[in-house]
């Protein structure tokens, strides 16, 4: 290693004295003392935020995780695997505080999406993906600051589970649309039923409410007529063509019927002479 370097943009290398680290070098022309000061390797990396096995990169990574069995909360086995974005903050942290940081991050991801996977149903994992990647990223910030990171966002790529598993939730979809059908369906006529209702509760009210205007103005008319017989007759007169007159009105109901016998009551003749008169 030249005692003169040149560190690129974004990256920084870890100086060593006596074996023990020193201090961070950041980009630009840098050196070290011949003898007394070494530059630290991360051979284990594997070419993952590094260059040259000892230039630490400071830009974003992306891990991808291999696909992991999990198991859910309603005990049906997927197959999941997610990206997780990060980035080194603290240098000294991340080599020297971990074992190998990419296969610590990538191991503590799939930890975490195994967890939280297994907190939920598999309808929940399939429909709240986004719910998911917010909790598996919030579980990895708790040990970021430990290894000098930070966890940018995390992003599940795909779940796979079984074909048997498959169609059974194709049977529970199809279960569920006729549920809802159904529901509705009833929902449909139970609205009907009730608009129905409400409309014979109103015609009703507004034909009792027409009879009883009738029977105001016949009574009303009884009465003007019963005021003028008064003037022209003596009360005890006008009562009894009144009452004849309701005798009359009672025949034409009666008699509207051909079947119906008709009894003609005991007075009826007195009645008809007081008509005469």
């Amino acid at each position: 290693m030249a005692i003169i370097y040149t560190i690129p943009q974004n990256h920084v290398v870890l100086v060593k004295r006596f074996g023990k680290h020193s201090r961070v070098q950041k980009d630009g022309l840098r050196f070290k003392i011949p003898f007394i000061e070494t530059i630290k390797y991360v051979n284990n990396w594997n070419n993952v935020a590094n260059k040259k096995n000892y230039q630490i990169e400071l830009s974003e990574q992306q891990t991808d995780t291999p696909p992991r069995q999990c198991q859910t909360l309603d005990n049906v086995t997927i197959d999941a695997d997610a990206s997780v974005y990060w980035k080194i903050i603290d240098p000294a942290k991340a080599v020297y505080d971990i074992d190998i940081l990419p296969k610590s991050i990538k191991d503590v991801a799939l930890n975490a999406l195994r967890s939280n996977i297994g907190k939920l149903k598999l309808d929940q994992v399939l429909s709240e993906r986004q719910n998911l990647n917010q909790k598996i990223s919030a579980q990895l910030m708790d040990i970021a600051d430990k290894w000098g990171v930070v966890f940018t966002r995390v992003e599940i790529q795909e779940i796979k589970y079984s074909d048997d598993t498959a169609e059974a939730m194709m049977q529970e979809m199809t279960a569920e649309r006729k549920k809802r059908a159904l529901i509705a369906e009833a929902e449909g006529k139970a609205q009907a039923e009730v608009t129905e209702a409400k409309a014979q509760a109103e015609a009703t009210f507004i034909k009792a409410q027409a009879q009883a205007d009738v029977l105001g103005l016949l009574a009303e008319a009884d009465a003007n007529y019963l005021s003028t017989l008064k003037d022209e007759l003596s009360s005890d007169k006008a009562s009894e063509i009144i009452m004849f007159q309701k005798y009359i009105d009672g025949m034409k109901t009666i008699t509207n019927n051909p079947s119906n016998k008709v009894f003609l009551p005991t007075n009826f003749k007195t009645a008809l002479e007081l008509n005469t008169h």
